[in-house]
């Protein structure tokens, strides 16, 4: 629904300040008050909620370039994660009611909930194109400092997300047992209970390295008959063993992967001895144990809607993702490189790059073809997002039936 022009006049005012001086002016938007991090804009139409509360999102802004947002209003059981990671949130208008059944919160009721200074009301295309020629950038939201120059200095001052350890403000404090498999709905509008789908009894037991993992995750693996043990990003390679698992797997999670080497190390430590899944920064910290180097892209990769190729198959899946950095692969600056097979040669033996990304040809996936090694940059669990991809989840399992 549209605002009028009396509700438009009632509105706080509010500034987005951009560390290259660029400056934008709004409305406030759920918590006052001011907020920092880099701005990322993501693609997606639909999945606010489950984009709010991704681990991976900590120290960033995220800019939506859908044109409104909060439709459908939030529901507890989407939620990824105990809280609201992203540090503030820019939309072009945020709806002001709730259309979906199963709806129990407003959007902004939501943002003052979890003290999430946000701004609605500027031109996101504009901001969108900004970013896509400057690249994200650190910005400040505020609602209670309207000085531009002073709001300017304080988006320079703030530190950059390259080098730092996001991931100990993300990952548990202790380990502990994830049991819940995917919920299933009922449709009908006056029952909104949930129920977990059948699923075979515990045929594995899985090791989860919390970088930020999701809970859709979680619950894939449930799905897929795994006994789920979750632990802290900085267990050693020997508490790992004592678990006995019969598979490792690296989650996502926030920020720059040379900025956990405690996590690559062991990583490394743990390379051969069972097989191993990575998704997102899992993937990169996979890379960078395997002995190859990531660097940041201009304004990353953040959205429900990425096509990604396989190259073994050269099918094309529609994948989520969510991530500012990238592996670097060896001679992928040879012309046709990118979209050949490629293998190299790591400790473990030859791994092969099997996805890449048809935007900008990065890095998406690899494999191992001396040791059960897979993983990929996207999410093939969505949530939110297309299920193209959860078919390598089965890989992961077939992985560990074989090893076994």
């Amino acid at each position: 629904m549209r605002k009028n022009a009396q509700q438009v006049k009632r509105m706080k005012p509010a500034v987005l300040a951009l560390a290259d001086g660029t400056i934008f002016k709004g409305q406030a938007l759920g918590f006052t008050g001011e907020t920092l991090g880099e701005v990322v804009f993501n693609t997606a139409m639909t999945g606010y909620q489950e984009i709010l509360t991704d681990p991976s999102y900590k120290g960033q802004i995220v800019l939506m370039t859908s044109t409104q947002i909060g439709n459908y209003g939030i529901t507890p059981e989407d939620d990824e994660s105990r809280r609201i990671w992203a540090e503030g949130y820019i939309v072009r208008e945020a709806s002001q009611r709730m259309s979906n059944w199963r709806g129990r919160q407003t959007f902004q009721d939501y943002l003052i909930q979890h003290h999430i200074v946000s701004i609605q009301g500027i031109d996101t295309r504009a901001l969108t194109n900004h970013l896509r020629e400057k690249g994200s950038q650190i910005g400040v939201i505020s609602h209670v400092d309207l000085d531009e120059t002073s709001l300017h200095a304080k988006a320079q001052a703030a530190p950059s997300l390259v080098g730092r350890d996001l991931v100990q403000d993300v990952t548990c404090s202790s380990p502990y047992e994830w049991s819940k498999g995917s919920p299933t709905l009922c449709a009908d509008s006056n029952d909104t209970s949930v129920s977990e789908v059948a699923r075979p009894s515990s045929l594995y037991t899985v090791v989860v390295m919390d970088f930020g993992v999701k809970h859709h995750i979680l619950r894939s693996l449930v799905d897929g008959g795994c006994k789920v043990h979750v632990v802290p990003a900085s267990t050693s390679a020997d508490d790992i063993r004592r678990l006995q698992p019969d598979g490792l797997f690296l989650s996502n999670g926030p920020g720059d992967p040379e900025g956990v080497p405690y996590a690559v190390q062991t990583v490394k430590a743990l390379l051969g001895w069972k097989p191993i899944f990575g998704i997102c920064l899992g993937h990169q910290i996979l890379g960078l144990a395997l002995g190859l180097t990531s660097h940041k892209l201009l304004f990353g990769h953040h959205g429900a809607n990425h096509p990604v190729m396989d190259l073994r198959t050269r099918k094309i899946e529609i994948t989520s993702q969510n991530h500012n950095f990238a592996l670097a692969l060896p001679h992928q600056e040879e012309e046709g490189a990118a979209w050949a097979i490629q293998q190299f040669d790591t400790t473990i033996g030859r791994m092969e790059v099997t996805h890449r990304s048809l935007n900008d040809g990065c890095c998406e996936g690899m494999v191992g073809l001396d040791s059960p090694v897979l993983s990929v940059q996207y999410h093939p669990e969505a949530s939110p997002g297309p299920h193209d991809s959860s078919h390598l989840f089965q890989q992961f399992f077939d992985m560990m039936k074989m090893k076994g």
